[in-house]
Parts: C-alpha cells; structure tokens; sequence
C-alpha cells in the first residue's frame, strides 16, 4: 500500500487549486499583529480561542457572551487584560480591533458578521455560517461590499489529508466520481437534558432576551441554551447543520460544484422525546446534474443507532476512497472481467488538531495579505445553502428543484418561503 507522507505532501501538492493553509505560513514580526475580539465565548470558542491566543502575532482586546461565567472565563484565558461586554455591538466599536471571531449559536452568526464588516473588521465565523440561504447571501455580500475577510470555520479544508484527497478525486486517481455519501451516526437515546444551567428559573447571569436575539421569544427553557440549542429550528438545524456542515463541504469541494439541481428529504424525530425538533433520522439525496459528469451525493443522519455507516466515501470507477479526521484510505476496484486492479491501495494519515490550527492561521495570514482564506464566506455560504436545502425538503417530504443561480426553488412556493425567516423587533437583516 502506497503511503503519502506529510513531506511529500507539503514539497507536492497545492489542493485543488485553492492553496493549502501550509504554504500561507510566514515569519511575522512584532509590527504584524491582529488585534481580535471574540463575540460568543461557549464551549466552540473555548476550543478556538486557545488556538488564536497561542499565535504570537495575536492581541486580545476584548471578549463578549451573554451569560456572565462564559464572559468570565474567557477573559481569564487573556490574563484579564481585555474588557468584557454583553452586548457585541459594544464590541464593535473599538476601533483598534482588526477581526472578531464569532462563535455563537447559528441564529446569531448572520448580524455580528454584517455588523463586522461594515464597522471594517474582519471576520472569523464558525460553521454552519448561516441559519437561512438568505442570510447566508446577506453576508457574501456584506464581505464583498465592505471588502473584508471572512473565513468559516469548516477547518477540514485546511488538512492536509483532505486537501491532498480532494486533489487526487479532482484529477481522476480514482476514476469518475458519480456517487458520494456522507453521513453521522450515534446512539443518543433516550434523548438529551440540560448541562449547563440545570435550574428552570432564568438565572441573573444570563440575558435570555439577547440569547434569543432576533429569534422568536419563548419563555427561558435551560434545554434550548448552549449545546443543545442544535435540536431547534430556530436557532440551528440539527446534525444536518453540525456535521452535515463539514462533511458535505469537503463533497462539494472535491466536486468543484456550487449547488445542487434537486434535493429530496425524508426524515423525522421519531423516537428521542426530549422536548428537541430536528430528525433523529434523516436520509437526504442531492442531485448534482452534469451531463456524464453528474454525480449523487447523500446523507445519512441517525440518532438513535451508533453502528457506523459511512462518514465520507467518494465511490469511483478505479477504487473508493473513505477519509476522516484521522486520515484517507483508498481501495481499489476490481473492474469486470479483469483480473488486476486499476489502481493501488492508498492512505494518508490526518490530524483534526492540526487542521483547527491551520485554519486559524490561514485566516491570521490573509487579514494580512487580504487574500481570500481557504473556506472563504462564499463556499461557506454555498456549503450552508446545501444543508438548509436538505433540511427544508426534509420538513416538506419531498423532493425540490433548485436554481442556483437565483438561490431560490424552481414553482416551489411553500418552500421558497423556507429561504427566510422573519426576524423579532428591534433586530434587523440588512
């Protein structure tokens, strides 16, 4: 089995096209650095914040988070040498801060990113970037507008492995790729409670009212904050926009597609009862027409059976090639009435560690160069798109047919008003 190391890999190969995160690295100096402000200082951030705070040519100025001990904590990472806010737009107008990380829940990427960009600071901004396809394209054109580098943090992109397999599918090592499937799996039964905050009374740490943002109101709920807020629609969209958002990004990449033609969605939560919306299972098809060059792509989400299925498999007509943070394997395929192979076996090892470090300075590096990042917000949002298409014709039970030139279903009404979703006064989508 022929062995890819990383020395072959960094002296060989620029993935895809796009320049791998690797080659952006350079020596700074004490003139170079980026002054940043991390808006959302939950468990996500407290796994990127280190790794920001770790490059020497950063500077903290400032942290916020609505509920006190996350704004607390994030601040002792910096020694206390930054001011703490409630509020991000307090955040904001701090002229000195070059960039901001936004690692809050999905419904509130869309606002902190625009507001960024048009107060000139650029923009770091976890997965998936957006909750809806229109606040998605809100923020491509914020960027664009204010021109600001904003990078979504699908760090996958930045691995080695993963670029040099996006590499090999792209120039035909395993032959035509006319099938994908993607997926997650776990046992999560019977369902999930609170972590965090166990208490039902609203505790005078947490500002309920500006969590909830410009999402409906409900009555405080600890089930709905931190983690769990994935299991509701209007915050987040499940496992579809958790890992579909990783999985799905490295199958549109390799397929050098923008979206899909149609999509069909069938799912539901069936079994887990624990007061959460989004399917415990769900099978989801996209159609990605081209002629001979079309390809299927799926994806599998299961709540309530760990037995793994397949997390990431490009299917080609010389071999398969199956990948994941821990590296790729290929085999072979054997073709009919032939006794070789086409191709011989393959495997790279990865480090999802090292790919979260990467991504982050990829994105430290082009603040500078003002280069496009590797996950730059336009595949980000394309990426985001392809969840939310799953996720609506999931809801609907059917399948869909889109355009994505105008980003909108084709005489679809009821699901072109899924694209958008209205939002609670006084907070606004510009």
């Amino acid at each position: 089995m022929k062995q890819i190391s990383r020395r072959d890999f960094t002296r060989t190969t620029v993935a895809a096209g796009a320049g791998t995160a690797l080659s952006r690295m350079r020596i700074l100096g004490a003139n170079d650095r980026v002054n940043i402000g991390a808006i959302g200082c939950g468990d996500r951030a407290m796994q990127t914040w280190p790794i920001f705070l770790k490059n020497s040519d950063v500077a903290p100025v400032a942290v916020c988070d609505v509920y006190q001990p996350y704004l607390n904590r994030a601040a002792a990472a910096c020694q206390g040498k930054v001011t703490a806010h409630e509020d991000f737009r307090r955040l904001l107008e701090i002229k000195e801060i070059d960039a901001v990380i936004v690692s809050t829940p999905d419904h509130w990427h869309a606002l902190p990113t625009i507001m960024a960009c048009q107060a000139g600071k650029d923009v770091y901004c976890e997965k998936p970037l957006s909750l809806t396809v229109v606040e998605g394209r809100k923020m491509v054109e914020a960027a664009r507008k204010h021109d600001r580098v904003v990078q979504t943090g699908s760090q996958q992109r930045s691995g080695p492995h993963y670029q040099q397999a996006v590499k090999l599918i792209r120039e035909g090592a395993i032959g035509p790729v006319h099938k994908i499937s993607a997926g997650y799996t776990r046992n999560a039964m019977p369902g999930f409670k609170p972590e965090e905050i166990l208490t039902r009374e609203l505790p005078k740490e947490l500002n309920w009212d500006m969590w909830l943002g410009p999402a409906p109101y409900v009555p405080y709920d600890p089930f709905r904050c931190h983690y769990h807020f994935r299991w509701f629609w209007d915050y987040s969209g499940g496992q579809m926009t958790n890992w579909g958002a990783h999985n799905l990004d490295i199958a549109r990449w390799a397929l050098n597609a923008k979206s899909p033609k149609a999509v069909s969605g069938f799912g539901g939560r069936y079994e887990i009862k624990d007061g959460g919306q989004t399917p415990d299972v769900q099978e989801v098809l996209y159609d990605f027409a081209s002629g001979e060059t079309g390809c299927v792509v799926s994806w599998s989400g299961r709540e309530v059976n760990r037995t793994r299925d397949e997390y990431l498999v490009f299917h080609g007509t010389k071999g398969t090639l199956s990948i994941m943070r821990n590296g790729f394997s290929i085999a072979p395929e054997t073709w009919r009435k032939k006794e070789t192979p086409e191709m011989e076996p393959m495997q790279m090892k990865g480090n999802g560690n090292e790919a979260q470090a990467l991504h982050i300075r990829n994105f430290l590096d082009c603040v500078k160069s003002r280069q496009r990042p590797i996950a730059d917000v336009e595949e980000g949002h394309l990426t985001a798109v392809m969840c939310h298409l799953g996720n609506i014709a999931t809801r609907l039970q059917r399948s869909l047919k889109w355009d994505g030139e105008k980003e909108d279903f084709i005489g679809d009404k009821e699901a072109s008003r899924m694209l958008s979703r209205p939002y609670r006064k006084p907070w606004r989508l510009e």
